[in-house]
């Protein structure tokens, strides 16, 4: 399956969750779209449930299906709990982090700088945005590219930074000095859920 390029607000309100995690999406019409509008909606099914989990997850870092599963599969494969470690993999993609800092406004925006090659981590550029950023890398960008008035806006709209990452706002870099606690992660996902999905 292809990667979703439609529109996220149209995802967000038929998921009923802030994909873009800045809550504009339900502020003005917070139910699904189409032409009956927030009217009663049918039960859904456990499997049901179990799917919507897994696509607001994969919508949120927009994966498509295969990179989603082996990423999935890849945590199983690691110590602790499965659901936490595939949500930590999913917060250590390059493309996340450079969104976390602050560097883009989105999350597309931030793999199109990835892609461009405005990255760099520990010093070397990097275009691949799926790429596993470890702690203490350092994620910076190119000289040349700190002068682009995207970046700058970005920077600028930027008020939170998570802990478990440090920024230079005066160089524009930063350090992914741990891996996140499930608390700084997104909240209103189950991935116990998405485990039971994929488990059965």
């Amino acid at each position: 399956m292809a990667r979703f390029r439609g529109s996220l607000w149209k995802k967000s309100r038929r998921l009923g969750i802030s994909l873009t995690e800045s809550g504009k999406e339900l502020q003005k019409r917070p139910y699904p779209p189409g032409q009956h509008g927030p009217t009663l909606r049918k039960k859904v099914s456990e499997y049901g449930l179990q799917q919507q989990e897994k696509q607001k997850l994969r919508y949120m870092y927009g994966l498509n299906e295969r990179q989603f599963r082996n990423l999935f599969n890849a945590a199983g494969k690691m110590p602790g709990i499965h659901g936490e470690n595939f949500m930590i993999l999913l917060e250590s993609r390059l493309d996340n982090l450079v969104y976390r800092l602050g560097f883009a406004r989105t999350r597309r925006q931030a793999r199109q700088l990835v892609n461009h090659g405005h990255v760099t981590v520990d010093g070397h550029r990097i275009d691949i945005p799926s790429y596993h950023v470890e702690p203490n890398q350092t994620i910076g960008l190119r000289e040349k590219s700190k002068d682009l008035d995207i970046i700058k806006e970005a920077v600028e709209a930027n008020l939170f930074v998570p802990e478990y990452l440090t920024l230079d706002e005066d160089n524009l870099e930063g350090v992914y000095t741990r891996y996140p606690e499930r608390e700084e992660l997104p909240a209103e996902i189950n991935e116990a859920l998405i485990v039971e999905f994929y488990s059965r």
